[in-house]
């Protein structure tokens, strides 16, 4: 008799086992949406940085980007002080993926396509030195010793945030031209950088949609170092 009601309980255990897990299966999500929700989990990413770029630039001779206080005083140093100016900037190329014109659809099993916003550009003047030629060493950036010997009025505060607008103006100029120039590098490069991201949530197929845009401008900022050398 014991031996028959164990066999009921053991059958019991069984079904109600059965019949869980059966529930739990029913109630458990299709994966397609557990996968389209975390693909919809890159919006928490933020901002996106998918490229920089560092350059540096020799100058032996300033061009109109400099503007009339480029010419005066810096056209000078180089050419008379015999200097050379080394220009650094970086640019940091960025796609804000909380931005409403980054979407998400879902066009097949396992398949996405992404539309991406417009990239966005931060650049940031690093570093300007001169080269002195003659002494073979490096300068400082708006050493007044330069300017000395050239100027018997001083050279004003005004003077100097003059010349670092105009360090802004030339630096934009390059970068626009830089930034124009490897679009289609910095697009591989989210692309490479979302799909390893979308691949490990589970999608297999993605087609991505990048906006095509002309830089026309740009908001240009300067080193701690440098704003405090002005």
């Amino acid at each position: 008799m014991n031996e028959f009601f164990i066999g009921i309980i053991v059958a019991l255990v069984v079904v109600g086992s059965l019949w869980f897990w059966l529930k739990l299966k029913r109630n458990k999500p299709a994966k397609e949406f557990r996968v389209f929700s975390s693909i919809e989990q890159l919006r928490a990413i933020g901002q996106l940085s998918v490229y920089k770029v560092m350059t540096k630039e020799i100058v032996t001779e300033t061009d109109h980007t400099w503007g009339e206080i480029g010419t005066r005083y810096l056209s000078w140093v180089l050419s008379q002080k015999k200097m050379a100016m080394i220009f650094e900037f970086a640019i940091d190329f960025r796609y804000n993926l909380e931005s409403p014109l980054f979407e998400i659809s879902k066009t097949g099993e396992a398949a996405y396509a992404i539309s991406m916003p417009p990239c966005d550009y931060e650049v940031n003047i690093r570093d300007i030195r001169f080269y002195d030629e003659q002494g073979s060493k490096l300068l400082p950036w708006l050493l007044p010793d330069l300017l000395n010997g050239f100027l018997t009025t001083g050279f004003s505060e005004e003077d100097k945030n003059k010349l670092i607008d105009a360090a802004k103006n030339h630096a934009e100029k390059q970068a626009l031209e830089l930034i124009n120039n490897i679009q289609s590098e910095v697009q591989k490069s989210a692309k490479s950088t979302l799909e390893s991201i979308s691949r490990a949530f589970g999608a297999e197929t993605i087609d991505f949609r990048f906006s095509t845009q002309t830089a026309t401008e740009l908001e240009i900022a300067v080193s701690e170092q440098l704003a405090a050398s002005a």
